[in-house]
């Protein structure tokens, strides 16, 4: 990673000025030289959809901050059957710190960047940052919360309410132009109609049916099966029957 400061530099790494990590993830916990320190042992990938970045009951022995994409949870049961229980986007933290083990499986939903670093090295920080082990917990709370309202969706819910829900929690998650003033999104969808279907638990049918009713009503535009457009997120956001999906990060 290149390190490389100029004028106009405060001490961050180069490559860490504009990342999502940094900006609104947990990087923006650490000071510029720990920042650095950090930088030194991290490292890049950019990962195909369908590819497995934490395997079930797998050794953990690094962490990653997700820069883009989508990264799809889940988790299985002892007889193959698996369950999506969670996506994860831009700046979240891909991990679990202090495991020995994973406990879930993730995967890449679409291209995905990640920036990976060693167990050792965050762990490391955490205890010469107490704010960077204070961003951790906020984060780790954020998503217990988002857990529980999701729990919300999928038990009590209509079908209609339920896709309403997922599609305003990926505008609200890949399309970053979106603040609660958007008007409009524009978003490719993450998962195939079996994995919303087994996310939202609907069939596939009334995935697709509900679909074709917001299309119908002009609610969203979808373009070549996967690309959706929201025309009015508002007008989305009335049809999720509550509070809006929490955005996530």
């Amino acid at each position: 990673m290149t390190l490389r400061q100029d004028i106009h530099s405060s001490g961050i790494p180069v490559l860490c000025r504009s990342c999502e990590g940094r900006r609104r993830g947990i990087c923006g916990a650490l000071d510029p030289d720990r920042l650095a320190a950090l930088a030194r042992s991290s490292s890049r990938h950019k990962i195909e959809p369908g590819v497995e970045l934490v395997g079930d009951c797998e050794a953990v022995n690094s962490y990653s901050n997700v820069l883009s994409g989508v990264v799809k949870l889940t988790k299985s049961l002892s007889d193959g059957r698996q369950q999506i229980v969670g996506l994860q986007f831009a700046p979240d933290f891909l991990g679990r710190p202090f495991k020995v083990e994973s406990e879930i499986s993730a995967e890449a939903a679409t291209v995905v960047t990640l920036c990976s670093f060693p167990k050792a090295a965050l762990e490391r920080m955490v205890k010469e940052s107490p704010e960077l082990e204070h961003r951790l917990l906020k984060q780790a709370l954020d998503e217990l919360d988002a857990a529980r309202e999701w729990m919300v969706t999928l038990g009590r819910k209509t079908a209609s309410e339920k896709v309403a829900s997922f599609l305003v929690m990926l505008a609200l998650n890949i399309d970053t132009s979106v603040d609660s003033a958007a008007i409009s999104a524009s978003f490719d969808l993450p998962l195939t109609r079996a994995d919303i279907s087994d996310f939202l638990g609907l069939t596939n049918e009334t995935v697709s049916r509900q679909l074709t009713r917001l299309r119908a009503e002009g609610v969203i535009r979808i373009e070549n099966k996967r690309h959706v457009r929201v025309e009015s997120v508002g007008r989305l956001e009335q049809r999720c029957g509550g509070r809006r999906p929490r955005q996530f990060g």
